[in-house]
């Protein structure tokens, strides 16, 4: 199973929300590139980035961070967060960026993003689905859909989808476990999507539980910053 610690970026800073809540917002470091560093230094491959200026004013904000994440490290990134335009996927993937993650323009524009599929090639870009219930939330979990979570992976399914990161909103930054429930049956109806469960995270003994439950990878954000995983756990763990 990958592990895949998270960065969020507000304003350039490293931060963390609770349930989506930009008013639930908490500043863990002011230089998001030094965590970068340190996730590599702790031997570790892969970062989920996300760009929640950019989630919210849908277009893609913090660009140096981006630059200067991929400069400085080795690491597998994956990039979410305002993505809407060729130009802006064009400019990423010449960054090096290693996926890009879409999710509002999924739900908007569904042809757009089968297209990008097609030209660019499945393997580059990861549908992501914020989901209450099994509900679909878009633009920084701001806005609420009747979009069900699993017509929406059925209809990139069919587009030849390879990767899916799903996050539980009513679990993500909560330190309260990961919905299980909802990965397992992921996993059971889409044999051929690797999985990437998100929210909830908060000890190595949730990491098992997903890891038994075949996920293809999760991310760990709060549970690092709050220091309920060490980054020696999670690289013990990545070499077991």
């Amino acid at each position: 199973m990958r592990i895949i610690p998270a960065i969020d970026i507000i304003d350039g800073k490293c931060v963390r929300l609770t349930q989506g809540d930009f008013k639930k917002k908490k500043v863990y470091r002011e230089d998001p590139v030094e965590v970068a560093l340190e996730f590599q230094d702790a031997d570790l491959d892969c970062l989920h980035l996300v760009d929640l200026d950019g989630a919210k004013k849908g277009k893609v904000v913090n660009w140096d961070v981006i630059r200067e994440i991929q400069e400085r490290t080795a690491l597998s990134v994956d990039f979410g967060g305002g993505v809407k335009t060729e130009a802006e996927v064009e400019q990423l993937l010449n960054l090096g960026v290693h996926q890009i993650n879409i999710g509002s323009l999924a739900v908007k524009e569904p042809e757009k993003f089968s297209d990008w599929l097609k030209k660019y090639g499945p393997e580059n870009f990861v549908l992501s689905a914020d989901v209450k219930g099994e509900h679909v939330s878009i633009n920084g979990w701001l806005e609420e859909t009747e979009f069900r979570l699993f017509d929406l992976v059925d209809q990139f399914e069919k587009q030849g989808l390879e990767f899916l990161t799903c996050t539980d909103i009513g679990t993500d930054g909560t330190l309260k476990g990961p919905n299980l429930g909802l990965y397992k049956k992921l996993v059971n109806r889409y044999p051929t999507i690797k999985i990437v469960a998100s929210g909830g995270v908060s000890s190595m003994d949730d990491l098992r539980e997903l890891k038994y439950a075949r996920v293809y990878g999760a991310i760990i954000g709060k549970a690092i910053y709050e220091g309920k995983i060490k980054l020696e756990e999670l690289k013990a763990f990545q070499n077991s």
